[in-house]
């Protein structure tokens, strides 16, 4: 197995944002998992799978749901749609499949399997506690839900979605809801991890201090 570089943190944090630059700077492949469960959550309500379903009966849809991230982009059985997943609904049903037991271990063997492939750059709520807990460098990016909902915003009406300050934060509020409160898998701080509060850092400025903590053994060269 390669290295890997987990990031984990809350809706709006930036760790979509610096997860791809860092890996871009020293030269990882990066994954984006909380796409692919997006992807997972567009495939299952496509087939009349709904969040209050039985475990047996997701398990089951999944057994006709195919995802892959590859060079950026999301495909659902085999079709991209890296567009259809970044609407503020499918970012809610994401949040809502993923705390349930068959989505989490369809998705496990698919995340871990990307670094056998080489050295990966990673981010999600439970990379650094689940998936690769034994991750060569690990990091908490956090930041206010004044700044996420900032960004959130910004980043859906760049997107194109039409959407108010107010559901922006709703959006980011529930989320962190579901995610810290579920008993499967909750966003929480990893012991050895790296904490970041980028509330009044610049991208700039994250970014030099994730570098700086990826390079401290002199393993990885910008």
């Amino acid at each position: 197995m390669g290295k890997v570089v987990a990031i984990d943190g809350p809706s709006g944090a930036g760790k979509s944002t610096v997860a791809k630059m860092v890996s871009e700077t020293i030269d990882m492949d990066y994954l984006d998992t909380g796409a692919l469960y997006r992807a997972v959550a567009l495939g299952l309500t496509g087939l009349g799978i709904s969040p209050d379903d039985t475990d047996e009966k997701i398990a089951g849809a999944l057994k006709t749901v195919a995802v892959s991230f590859r060079e950026g982009k999301v495909f659902l059985n085999g079709k991209d749609v890296s567009g259809e997943i970044r609407t503020p609904e499918a970012g809610h049903l994401s949040s809502v499949f993923s705390a349930r037991g068959p989505v989490r271990e369809f998705l496990l063997p698919v995340q871990r399997a990307a670094a056998l492939e080489g050295d990966l750059v990673v981010e999600g709520r439970d990379m650094t506690t689940v998936v690769f807990p034994d991750a060569w460098r690990k990091f908490y990016l956090g930041a206010s839900v004044e700044a996420r909902t900032k960004r959130r915003h910004l980043q859906l009406r760049q997107s194109g979605v039409q959407v108010t300050v107010e559901d922006a934060r709703r959006d980011v509020t529930e989320r962190d809801e579901r995610d810290s409160s579920r008993s499967l898998a909750p966003l929480k701080v990893a012991e050895d991890a790296i904490v970041i509060d980028s509330s009044d850092m610049t991208l700039e400025e994250v970014m030099k201090k994730v570098l700086d903590a990826i390079r401290k053994d002199n393993m990885v060269k910008a």
